[in-house]
């Protein structure tokens, strides 16, 4: 991949942050390019295309953060930043400096991923898939669908002489069907991600999508009002991990461990979980949505053991993190773009399989709650008290399925919830999303296998 910042600029930028005092200086210069398409009421809604560039130049003095971005590449105008963060900071000394970077590490495919120039495939699928979905049932009146795709090329020089660049692809659909009988309305959504191009897209079995999607909706239509207390959940595999991500996962970020805002910033080797339980974060799974070749600050990414049988055993840290808690870095420094310091983030996080069938925890409980699929939710940052809507479940009766509900809120606590779960599945499915945080919006995956957990308040029909 060509330098998208010469290497002689970056040095004259490194060089005059170092002489000015700063105790670590890095530049993350990106280019981003991205294609969006929508469909719905049966036609092509928009087709969205765009290029985004810039850079960010971060400064460190002890662990205080300067961080400042451009557009231009003008050696002058990227200098003068350089001095205006150091004026912000105050610091007066001046120091020589030869920095030199290291031979340049580019860790582009040979054969790098590539955004779509022709578009009659992107929209040949949608059309297909929107047809589909409506043959089904005459209930679904409603077919919503995006289709979004990115090319993100990234370079990384700082101060400890590092010169590294690496290119991205992003590809998601996103479909909702809306069914409709006797004036009352229900919906389904499904979004599929992967670290990948329109391959990726092709490679789906667009009629089974479909088909779990209207079948969900449909089922809503005549589903009855969930009831409401206490009671035992199984959790769906896949996107049920997001009570996790949300409610457990971000107190182990740097950004809130440091600040001790986090309930779990002082328990490293306690049990803080069931026995049962062992999470990881992995930046590495080939394809996935959240994985990430080289982290925002250029380190190669990691498998992250976060719990080992109910232990915590590991915080993801980026490089602040790490000089603020004295923790080992994670590779997990991650931020939406240039316009964002980087910061401690999540990237495919998930609970670890266990021994036991899906039969066999919905078998475990005499009275409770399938939750087939989650929806949107609330969490407060440093308790992990949550509140999640179920999209779609059951009851259990007797260790049966039996009346499909609705209407099912989720309501408790991260570290509450680790310390319930008692029996975990086998069948671990990981799932797409979009976490926000301190550095914006970035893709991550969540994902367990179907898991028991003995007691959730759930918000309902009393």
């Amino acid at each position: 991949m060509p330098e998208l910042l010469k290497s002689q600029t970056a040095e004259k930028i490194i060089n005059k942050a170092l002489e000015q005092g700063a105790d670590f200086c890095d530049i993350f210069i990106e280019r981003k390019n991205h294609l969006l398409f929508k469909q719905s009421s049966k036609k092509l809604d928009s087709i969205n295309t765009g290029i985004d560039f810039g850079l960010g130049i971060r400064l460190i003095y002890g662990t205080e953060v300067y961080y400042g971005t451009a557009n231009t590449l003008e050696e002058e105008e990227l200098l003068n930043i350089v001095e205006r963060l150091n004026a912000a900071n105050g610091t007066q000394r001046t120091t020589a400096s030869t920095l030199k970077f290291k031979e340049k590490a580019d860790l582009s495919l040979s054969d790098s991923l590539s955004l779509s120039s022709s578009w009659g495939e992107q929209i040949l699928f949608l059309s297909k898939m929107d047809s589909y979905m409506r043959s089904l049932n005459e209930k679904i009146t409603q077919a919503n669908l995006s289709l979004a795709e990115s090319k993100q090329e990234i370079q990384i020089y700082n101060s400890f002489g590092l010169n590294i660049s690496d290119s991205r692809n992003y590809t998601r659909l996103s479909i909702t069907a809306i069914a409709e009988e006797a004036g009352l309305q229900e919906d389904a959504y499904e979004a599929p991600g992967a670290s990948s191009n329109f391959k990726f897209i092709e490679s789906l079995d667009y009629q089974v999508l479909g088909e779990k999607v209207v079948e969900r909706a449909l089922r809503k239509l005549h589903a009855l009002a969930c009831p409401a207390g206490k009671m035992p959940v199984i959790l769906e595999n896949a996107f049920g991990g997001v009570i996790f991500h949300e409610a457990c996962g971000h107190l182990l970020e740097t950004t809130s461990v440091e600040t001790k805002s986090s309930v779990f910033a002082d328990k490293m080797n306690q049990l803080i979980a069931n026995p049962a339980v062992s999470a990881i974060d992995d930046g590495t799974i080939a394809g996935k949505w959240g994985s990430i070749k080289i982290d925002d600050e250029g380190r190669a990414s990691q498998r992250t053991e976060l719990i080992v049988n109910g232990v915590l055993k590991n915080f993801l840290v980026d490089y602040v993190g790490h000089l603020k808690t004295n923790y080992p870095l994670s590779a997990s420094a991650r931020r939406e773009s240039y316009r964002q310091a980087p910061a401690s983030r999540m990237r495919n996080t998930f609970i670890c399989p266990g021994e036991y069938s899906r039969e066999e925890l919905i078998s475990s409980i005499d009275y409770g709650l399938y939750a087939e699929s989650l929806g949107g939710g609330s969490v407060i940052p440093g308790t992990g008290e949550f509140n999640f809507a179920v999209n779609s479940g059951y009851l259990i009766e007797n260790g049966k399925l039996t009346k499909p509900v609705k209407g099912a809120t989720l309501i408790g606590t991260g570290p509450d919830i680790l310390q319930k779960i008692s029996m975990v599945g086998k069948e671990l499915e990981l799932a797409a999303g979009i976490c926000g945080s301190v550095s914006g919006s970035v893709p991550v995956t969540v994902g367990q296998p179907p898991l028991k957990v003995d007691e959730i308040l759930v918000g309902g029909e009393v």
